[in-house]
């Protein structure tokens, strides 16, 4: 096992939990991030990372992705350590003001201070049950798009009725050459204006409703597609379909994973602070960010980035047994960033 000495550990590498490590490093503490995802940017960045977001200070509109890159900029001059895909299984108290963080891949991190920074906990896509699809995940099968230049001129399926299929057939539709919307329904679950839009496209053939069908099977070699085979829910014909890509969008399994074990005081999933300090039940360890709840509490990442500040402050009294010696970054300044 890999064994690693820091300050604070904080898990969760979203919006939040990046900040984190900047409100940290302005403290001269040290951090360790962990997140189960493959890359930084939490839902920002598995769900919806080109979509506007409006209500972060400074940004009339910035998209989830480039808010992410922009607060990764940000705590960069403190070097953050990020462990990605995998996450912590055990928080050991190790009897000496310190825990052990265990990680799912073996990694152990001893520190001074926890931040959970968990967003809604761990949360995976809802996976249509086709034989085999796993091949298929992360080379032609996708569950949220990252980049949009990727599918440009190709043949996209894409499975679901609600707003996300609907959303992603139609700003798709600019750049594909063609795309398939699979739906069980006749109905679709998104607004009369966005279902216009649908109707719209598919008269002027950009795209094609394919309803009531529901995903069958998949067809091709090494993780490539080359079809999707789908089958009529009345009357059970089957239709193959040519597609580089297959998108469902059938929403997100969200439970707190190994958080219900860590012996911290939960409320209806949530984790119970202290709103003046974060503090969970436990000593040493903090939640902020959505998953965090008190009276009062708004869920917006702006509120996340106040609740990180405090918590970062209050670690510090407690590792430092003193007070913080305040200063405004406008007088500290940052690392690297004094000569600029």
């Amino acid at each position: 096992m890999e064994s690693i000495e820091t300050d604070i550990v904080i898990i969760g590498a979203g919006p939040v939990g990046i900040f984190t490590a900047f409100q940290a490093g302005m403290l001269d503490m040290r951090c360790r991030i962990i997140d189960i995802l493959n890359q930084a940017g939490g839902q920002c960045t598995a769900l919806y990372p080109e979509k506007p977001i409006y209500d972060i200070p400074g940004y009339p509109v910035i998209t989830a992705q480039k808010l992410i890159e922009r607060l990764m900029e940000q705590a960069s001059p403190f070097e953050p350590v990020y462990h990605l895909s995998q996450r912590v299984e055990k928080i050991a108290d190790n009897g000496d003001q310190s825990f052990t963080v265990i990680t799912s891949t073996g990694i152990e991190v001893k520190c001074k201070a926890v931040i959970i920074a968990a967003g809604n906990g761990v949360f995976e896509p809802n996976r249509p049950p086709l034989g085999g699809i796993l091949e298929y995940e992360n080379k032609s099968v996708f569950y949220s798009v990252n980049k949009i230049s990727d599918f440009q001129d190709r043949t996209i399926v894409i499975a679901g009725g609600g707003n996300s299929a609907a959303d992603w057939t139609i700003e798709l539709s600019r750049i594909a050459k063609k795309i398939y919307m699979i739906h069980r329904r006749k109905e679709f679950r998104c607004t009369p204006e966005t279902r216009n839009k649908l109707e719209s496209l598919e008269s002027n053939g950009k795209i094609e409703l394919v309803v009531p069908y529901q995903l069958h099977e998949l067809a091709g070699n090494n993780g490539r597609l080359s079809a999707v085979i789908v089958k009529n829910i009345v009357s059970k014909e089957e239709k193959e379909i040519p597609a580089d890509f297959l998108l469902p969008f059938f929403g997100l399994s969200m439970n707190l994973g190994p958080i219900s074990n860590w012996n911290i005081q939960l409320e209806h999933s949530h984790i119970v602070v202290d709103p003046t300090t974060l503090k969970t039940s436990r000593n040493r360890i903090y939640a902020i960010g959505d998953i965090a709840t008190y009276s009062g509490k708004l869920k917006l990442i702006l509120n996340g980035f106040a609740e990180s500040a405090m918590a970062c402050y209050d670690i510090y009294k407690v590792i430092y047994n003193s007070p913080v010696n305040f200063q405004y970054s406008t007088s500290k300044g940052i690392k690297g960033k004094e000569s600029e």
